[in-house]
């Protein structure tokens, strides 16, 4: 449940002047700050290494900044205790470019697992496991495992398992990145139906034509600063569209 202290009007996701600086002394990120309203859909995009998985890493706290403050549905990760991460993560969905399945475990498996529970207690979630599976297109599928699957249907059970919790937040950290352009579109169709239905979505991406033709939110990062944040954005800058 939302918290009725947070307005409709805050941004589901803010960043505050934050930095980051792994041990080794690689700056990651620079002095970023940004809002994304709820519901919104972002497009991440720079070249590799200039900061957009750290950004993804932030958001779930699996990394913390070295400065600076993020808030996520009003909470100020910073301060949430190691017992407060599992209701953070609740609220956040994430798939990656390697989907991240169990091999041994069928396509109702892999997506029931992700609530931590049984098998006996599996049962009991089988609704809610149908349920997703069905919004991702993978009906008449949850007794096949991972390796009887194309790699489009393996991200699409990703997905499923992201979406299980209801999350307010969907994180896609290059989605695409191991499939065919047709399968590409596919899963960003998925993607635009889940951001329809409600929920915030982060995609970040090296697929130039995608973002392009949907000309959505934009934020590009070059060496850890954003370089660019424009509605209706184009993978490039608008003048190295015009010129291309």
């Amino acid at each position: 449940m939302v918290s009725t202290m947070v307005s409709d009007a805050t941004p589901l996701i803010t960043f505050q002047n934050v930095s980051k600086t792994y041990p080794n002394g690689t700056e990651a990120l620079r002095e970023v700050s940004l809002d994304v309203p709820r519901q919104d859909f972002v497009f991440l995009v720079g070249p590799s290494g200039a900061g957009k998985s750290t950004l993804v890493r932030l958001l779930i706290r699996e990394e913390r900044a070295t400065t600076g403050k993020i808030f996520v549905d009003g909470q100020e990760l910073g301060r949430l205790k190691r017992r407060q991460l599992p209701h953070l993560r609740r609220k956040i969905g994430i798939v990656f470019q390697d989907f991240k399945l169990l091999p041994n475990l069928t396509v109702f498996q892999n997506v029931g697992f992700a609530v931590r529970v049984t098998d006996g207690e599996l049962r009991h979630l089988k609704p809610k496991v149908e349920e997703v599976l069905s919004i991702v297109g993978l009906d008449g599928k949850e007794k096949k495992f991972p390796d009887e699957l194309s790699g489009g249907e393996q991200q699409r059970v990703a997905i499923a398992r992201a979406l299980v919790h209801d999350p307010k937040i969907f994180l896609a950290d290059e989605p695409t990145g191991n499939l065919d352009p047709a399968t590409s579109w596919e899963i960003l169709q998925l993607l635009l139906q889940i951001n329809a239905r409600g929920t915030t979505v982060l995609m970040a991406t090296h697929n130039r034509e995608i973002v392009d033709v949907m000309r959505r939110r934009v934020i590009a990062i070059e060496s850890g600063r954003i370089a660019r944040d424009e509605d209706a954005g184009g993978y490039h800058a608008q003048a190295n569209l015009e010129s291309r």
